[in-house]
């Protein structure tokens, strides 16, 4: 009778999987067909998606040979890792089976198991009234989402509690794996982290519906079971009950499992114990910069830095600390020093000049939903009140210097014969890499220095497809000009800040990252749209949603007044400073009714220049970085201009050689011995003392 029930009940439990997961398929394909449909409808969809290949999140690490920009110096560990990725498609296939390119399927950067909690602090109660209201209004309007997806999440959180208390009592598996796990090579290491990847909302309702099903029949069997066989049953009741109070003392009343792990990044590789906790049990991808550079290898350093008006920045670095040369990169909009090291060791700046002998420092602009400042209890109004002024015044200032700060201490202990260089000028060479808006922030920087007579303490300037001009541009960005122009007043202290205010709906977002690229049609929807609101530029706007730095713990965020500041510039036609909107607070901010006018002080410039466009770029088209360049070739700037057929998100988040290439060889062009010019020429004296009553140190009231 007992066989009976049980081979009742499992076939039950099967046919009401098949049918559930079977319905939530057709539902699936249903959502997908209907996207595809309305994607054939829409207009513009080829050039839009032109060039993605499928929905890759994460970037390779692999090619066909060396890049040209490491032929002439590559780091043992970066040859590994490049004859690893060659070697080892038999290895990659849980991956590999997802995720291919034109050239082969391709391991793609190493996504951590247990990575590293967040450096993000949790958002503060003491936000404004009207972003908190506005906030507890979108929750009530999605509350029907987040109940419907928390009730399997919190059916997963019960079986992963009860699983893992079970795993641990009485057993000595952990001493065995660590045992196991020193026998394995590096590569064994390399594979694991290379074939791990993320789930997407899809895939965790296809668990938490199978989780729900085997608790129920689970019930039900047992219910059976003590009806038909209750001897049996209490003798298991008691061998369990008696296991318990034994186990309780061995673990200690801790739910969570420890699992032996390594970093290659860290000095001692032998793997050690780390906690294993739900958030990591739901598969979100919570990397930061951090894990990404010590998973691959490289060193790491975090520094923290205050600006004057009390903001607290994450200055991050890939230490040489030997070496005169140091190399600034300075993300764009919406983005984080994630941008530079995305690609992995092939692909990624930051790698790249690392092997070339520089030292890397990824500066982070403020504007993390974080809120870092030095008032804890800051409000969410006052937090988000800056413009690109504060970008190029205060956030790139206090790092430079801290940079300097750093490097000269540095250099003075490593190398004690520099000491009488350091008296006249600095001892190493810094140069700067920037994009979208921190080349606008960079170029406002080395203006305002040189009117202020301090130093700018750089070598060499590499702006990929700056900020600054943006007159030339579609439909879409003129109707968000005139739309951000128009009820500047009413926004700003309604919406100070654009950002995804909970933990809840950052996963969620991250995790549909992960559908779209699952379901090709869903996500070309999304990426056509997107593309659609930023004037139909062609980058893989789905893909750069799924990278770490969008994250359930921590994300970048856009103060109203930057895209305030950025529909002034289109307007004006002009690179403006911020205009404060009457000529009083224009007086009482620079001396003047009217904002400066960085574009009539290129004469200031005194290094060299490199301005890098793209073809297919329709966020800062090449028509605007060609006005840059003409405006410092007629003001004496050293100055160059390269054009590639990329979109705007192109040159941090898709690897491509010839671009590292050129930019690697504009960097070797500054040698650590030269030294920096700050003689200003006769022509540029007279037009800096015209200025320097004008220009004052900026900061919104």
């Amino acid at each position: 009778m007992q066989r009976f029930v049980d081979t009742v009940l499992a076939v039950t439990k099967e046919s009401v999987k098949t049918f559930t997961y079977e319905s939530l398929h057709n539902i699936v394909r249903l959502i997908n067909g209907v996207s595809a449909l309305l994607l054939t409808l829409l207009p513009g969809k080829a050039n839009i998606l032109e060039g993605l290949h499928g929905w890759e999140l994460r970037p390779t690490v692999r090619g066909p040979r060396f890049p040209r920009w490491m032929e002439n110096g590559v780091s043992s560990f970066n040859k590994f890792i490049h004859d690893l990725s060659v070697d080892s498609d038999s290895s990659s296939e849980d991956y590999s089976s997802a995720e291919e390119d034109s050239d082969g399927l391709c391991p793609a950067s190493p996504l951590s198991q247990s990575s590293r909690v967040s450096r993000a602090n949790s958002f503060r109660k003491n936000s404004g009234y009207w972003a908190g209201y506005t906030t507890l209004l979108l929750s009530w309007i999605l509350f029907p989402v987040r109940f419907l997806l928390g009730i399997p999440l919190f059916l997963c959180r019960l079986f992963y509690i009860r699983g893992s208390s079970t795993s641990l009592r009485g057993s000595h598996m952990p001493s065995r794996l660590h045992s196991i796990r020193r026998g394995h090579n590096p590569k064994d290491h390399v594979i694991h982290h290379t074939t791990d990847r993320r789930r997407g909302v899809i895939e965790d309702l296809h668990l938490a519906i199978e989780i729900f099903i085997e608790a129920i029949f689970d019930f039900f069997h047992k219910a059976a079971h003590f009806l038909l066989s209750p001897s049996e049953v209490l003798r298991v009741l008691y061998r369990w009950f008696s296991g318990q109070r034994s186990g309780h003392e061995d673990t200690n009343g801790v739910p969570d499992t420890s699992v032996p792990t390594a970093t290659l990044g860290e000095d001692d590789p032998t793997p050690t114990e780390r906690k294993t906790t739900f958030h990591q049990s739901l598969n979100t991808d919570a990397r930061t910069c951090q894990d990404v550079i010590t998973e691959l290898g490289y060193p790491y350093e975090a520094i923290r830095v205050i600006t004057s008006d009390g903001y607290v920045l994450l200055l991050e670095r890939i230490p040489r600390r030997d070496s005169r040369k140091a190399l600034y990169l300075q993300h764009g909009i919406l983005d984080s020093s994630m941008g530079w090291v995305s690609n992995g060791i092939v692909g990624s700046p930051a790698f790249a000049a690392y092997d070339q002998g520089f030292d890397v420092f990824l500066g982070n602009f403020r504007g993390l939903v974080s809120r870092e400042h030095v008032d804890k209890n800051i409000s969410s109004r006052k937090y988000w009140r800056y413009s690109i002024n504060e970008h190029g015044m205060e956030d790139i200032p206090a790092m430079i210097e801290k940079i300097h700060q750093v490097k000269t201490a540095e250099l003075k202990i490593s190398q004690p014969e520099l000491e009488g260089e350091m008296s006249d000028d600095q001892p190493y060479k810094l140069c700067a890499i920037s994009h979208s808006l921190g080349g606008a922030a960079m170029l406002m920087y080395v203006i305002t220095r040189r009117i202020e007579e301090k130093p700018h303490r750089l070598a060499r300037l590499i702006l990929l497809s700056p900020a600054g001009f943006h007159h030339d541009s579609t439909l879409a960005f003129t109707a968000m000009e005139y739309l951000l122009l128009l009820l500047a007043p009413i926004l700003g202290p309604i919406i100070p800040g654009l950002y995804i205010p909970t933990r809840f709906f950052r996963m969620l977002v991250n995790k549909l990252a992960r559908d779209f690229h699952n379901y090709p049609a869903v996500g070309g929807l999304v990426q056509t749209l997107m593309s659609y609101v930023v004037g139909g530029d062609s980058s893989n706007w789905v893909g750069v949603l799924g990278l770490p730095h969008y994250n359930m713990n921590d994300m970048p965020g856009l103060s109203f007044y930057v895209a305030h500041h950025l529909a002034q510039m289109k307007h004006a036609k002009k690179f403006i400073m911020y205009d404060y909107g009457s000529a009083s607070a224009n007086m009482e901010a620079y001396g003047s009714p009217e904002p400066l006018d960085l574009g009539e002080y290129y004469g200031l410039i005194d290094i060299p220049v490199d301005l890098v466009a793209g073809r297919k770029d329709n966020v800062i088209r090449h028509s605007m970085v060609k006005v840059h360049y003409r405006l410092m070739k007629d003001a004496g700037v050293d100055v160059s201009y390269k054009e590639y057929g990329y979109a705007h998100l192109d040159f941090t988040f898709s690897h491509h050689e010839e671009l590292l290439a050129y930019v690697m060889s504009r960097l070797l062009l500054v040698e650590p011995s030269q030294k920096q010019a700050f003689n200003q020429k006769g022509s540029r004296s007279k037009r800096k003392g015209e200025v320097n009553h004008v220009i004052r140190r900026t900061m919104l009231k």
